[in-house]
């Protein structure tokens, strides 16, 4: 094999381009074709960590218990905005069974990601950190949380947007309420010219909520010194962003953090970086000499590790009386919370559908709440929502059927870069999703059913990019007994990446998947792969192990042309055996193979390849909805969901449903469910548990039909494959939203779908 390089990968990683150098083979094999018949992959294995689970053998973050483990717990500032004028401790740390206090006191230099301090004087939230108190229980730390006697100066408070960006509103910072001092612009073409050529304008307001990700799992670290090394175990979607984290808050040497996450109950990208809460638990540990635990309840899981920002859209858009688009027009503003994030949701319709003149400003505002994080497929679910809406508006006042306006508007190549896609079989989804639905029995005219019961169909498309890319290593390590050892700093975040890496791994060497072991989610351990978010896992991951395969069935065939003493050139591998083309008494098994080596195990190295040069990796999908809604009581009930994907390759239908349902019934719940709500006067969160918050449950769950029309992409990897967690959810809020406009016909703009809003829309 020739040399490895270095070059510059660019991918995006949720919604932003993720650049930096990496380590690719100069020579890879030659991709799976879309049409390639595999043994092991696409197949509907059982996840091979599924025993543990459902036994309760899995061992979370939060199940770790390590012996002399002390309890901590955080103080919040309960206000929504404030100054520390002074803060007693002493009743706190004097109560029995305390064993340290944490404030900006005593880490006075500690920052977290350099950007601000662990502790800050100035808190600019309902929730954020006060102080930390270490105790022998939990009971105790929180009775100690009570001691603590804080003197704040309250400060006015803004928690809304639109109020925030006014002159008036209180500044959480002295730059202003607006990320970057102005808003985020993109143009292409002359978008005035582009409505004056149009026959019909409209131009709409669209709201959407913020939402909290509320995984099962709560954010949760236990850390321990051993000397000057840091072990944590973290419940997180990525092991070496918290080894990072932790390790530059406390300026100490990336070797000696170790980061450890076997299992996770989710994180929908609120897990993405190194909590405030592990780098106060490591710093409490090295000050008692013992291991801490650190736990979030729910109210803190709804005040301080992140939420889905909101979204004002206006949209405005032109069109022809044949459906071409002319024009589109993009201005939102969002709430960010405290810190930086951005509220950014414009890429829909700069890129889904083909409009030569497009303009967007967008803004992202400093409100007093919790921060914004990524929240799967962020932007994408509400700008959808809007795009969508606007589409079927405008597809109606030309009397053209919505379907066949998206046909008409059909992208051939990227509307951003100006580059083809790798791959694009969206007009498959289509006609599938269309079929599968019944979309001929669709109600030409919205609101025309009988009776109070009324039924609709609608519909969304959706773009993410979920291509991944480089770096990502994965090892193998073949054991003489024949068995195989798969290793990858990677994580599984709950969607089976310990399955289809076992299944990649086999596919190339011909190999039982009971002869397969998969570790992950261990910095010490395992070779680099990046964080688990943005739909990159899989497509970053896999061709990585199939790379090692290959490099693995290389020296195998190596070792066997030595012991057997014929060229490399006459050997074949073919399940588990190196055999001689023509001469059946010149084979040997791998197990022997590493025997007659002498090696207790061969290892083997795999690289992610790099991204073709010159294309855009989309994934494209549809939904459809069939919904009904009682007028008189304004509830919205989802008959039925089909979900059809452009993905590239499958590698697991089984798992790959589970994350079609997951996305489906994320994208119901914020459809109709979910919402923060904040009390304006107070500043505070008035939805802080999972009674007040609301979500699905099974007597909710609508019939969910899923179609994969994509085989796979050769050109993006050797695998072919491309991420699917967010396509899943993107486009189901917005085709529930259009379906119910098709029953009712009145437009709701505002999630979430409330029936209260339905009644407003229907009766006002």
């Amino acid at each position: 094999m020739a040399s490895d390089k270095i070059i510059k990968s660019r991918f995006f990683f949720e919604d932003e381009v993720e650049e930096k150098l990496a380590e690719v083979p100069t020579e890879e094999p030659d991709s799976w074709q879309a049409d390639e018949k595999l043994a092991k992959v696409g197949k509907p294995y059982s996840r091979i960590d599924g025993y543990d689970k459902v036994s309760g053998t899995a061992r979370y973050a939060f199940d770790m218990h390590l012996p002399n483990m002390a309890q901590a717990k955080t103080l919040r500032c309960p206000l929504a905005h404030a100054r520390i004028k002074g803060i007693d401790t002493r009743k706190a740390e004097k109560l029995s069974g305390v064993l340290a206090v944490l404030t900006h006191r005593n880490t006075p230099e500690i920052k977290w990601y350099g950007t601000s301090f662990l502790f800050d004087t100035h808190l600019r939230y309902e929730g954020d950190e006060v102080a930390c108190v270490i105790a022998e229980t939990e009971s105790i730390a929180e009775q100690a949380i009570k001691l603590i006697n804080v003197d704040y100066e309250e400060l006015d408070h803004v928690v809304d947007a639109k109020e925030a960006m006014q002159d008036s509103a209180p500044k959480l910072y002295d730059s202003g309420n607006i990320r970057n001092g102005e808003p985020g612009t993109y143009s292409r073409g002359e978008v005035e010219k582009g409505f004056a050529q149009a026959d019909t304008v409209i131009e709409d307001t669209y709201r959407t909520q913020i939402a909290i990700h509320n995984p099962t799992e709560v954010h949760c670290s236990v850390v321990n010194w051993d000397g000057d090394r840091l072990t944590v175990w973290d419940s997180t979607q990525g092991i070496f962003r918290v080894r990072d984290g932790v390790a530059n808050s406390l300026n100490i040497p990336l070797n000696s953090v170790r980061v450890i996450k076997k299992y996770m109950g989710g994180g929908f990208g609120s897990k993405l970086e190194a909590g405030k809460y592990t780098v106060m638990a490591a710093l409490a540990a090295k000050q008692i000499g013992r291991p801490v635990r650190i736990t979030l309840d729910r109210k803190e899981m709804n005040l301080a590790v992140g939420n889905r920002p909101d979204s004002v859209q206006t949209l405005k858009g032109g069109v022809k009386k044949d459906g071409t688009l002319t024009a589109l027009f993009h201005h939102s503003y969002g709430a960010i919370g405290a810190h930086p994030s951005n509220a950014q949701c414009s890429w829909p319709l700069k890129s889904m559908y083909k409009c030569d003149n497009v303009k967007v400003e967008e803004y992202s505002v400093y409100i007093n709440a919790g921060r914004a994080r990524p929240f799967r497929a962020p932007g994408h679910v509400q700008g959808f929502f809007a795009l969508e809406s606007l589409l079927d508006d405008l597809a109606e006042k030309i009397n053209m059927d919505p379907l066949e306006f998206r046909l008409k508007n059909y992208a051939d190549k990227d509307q951003v870069y100006n580059i083809p896609y790798t791959s694009k079989v969206l007009r498959e989804a289509y006609q599938k999703g269309a079929d599968a639905i019944g979309w001929q029995n669709r109600s030409e005219k919205p609101g025309s059913g009988r009776g109070p019961v009324k039924r609709g169909i609608g519909m969304s498309s959706q773009i993410w990019w979920g291509g991944g890319g480089p770096p990502a290593y994965a090892t193998l390590k073949l054991n003489r007994d024949g068995t195989l050892r798969v290793i990858a700093g990677t994580q599984d975040i709950g969607t089976g990446t310990y399955t289809f890496m076992a299944q990649v791994a086999a596919e190339a060497l011909e190999l039982p998947m009971e002869k397969v072991e998969v570790i992950l989610g261990d910095t010490a351990v395992a070779p680099y792969c990046g964080a688990s978010g943005g739909s990159t896992t899989a497509p970053s991951v896999s061709p990585a192990v199939r790379n090692a395969a290959e490099n693995m069935k290389a020296k195998l065939i190596s070792g066997a042309a030595a012991h057997l003493e014929v060229p490399e050139s006459q050997l074949t591998y073919q399940k588990g055996m190196v055999n001689h083309k023509t001469n059946t008494d010149k084979s040997i098994a791998i197990d022997q193979l590493v025997r007659e080596m002498g090696e207790q195990v061969m290892v083997s190295i795999g690289k992610r390849g790099a991204n073709p040069e010159g294309y855009m990796i989309n994934t494209f999908g549809a939904q459809f909805a069939d919904v009904q809604v009682d007028t008189e009581t304004g509830k919205i009930r989802v008959n039925k969901i089909v979900a059809a994907h452009d993905i590239g390759r499958v590698l697991n239908v089984k798992t790959l449903e589970n994350q079609m349902h997951g996305g489906v019934i994320q994208g119901l719940s914020f459809a109709l469910m979910e919402e923060r709500v904040i009390d304006r006067y107070t500043g505070k969160v008035v939805t802080f548990n999972m009674h007040d918050y609301k979500m699905p449950t099974i007597m909710d769950m609508p019939d969910i039909e899923m179609f994969i029309v994509s085989g796979g992409d050769p050109k993006i990897s050797s695998t072919g494959v491309k991420g699917v967690g967010e396509p899943a959810m993107i486009p189901t809020p917005a085709a529930i939203a259009n379906a119910v406009y098709n029953a009712i016909g009145v437009r709701i703009k505002q999630l979430p779908m409330t029936p209260d809003k339905v009644l407003n829309a229907l009766y006002r």
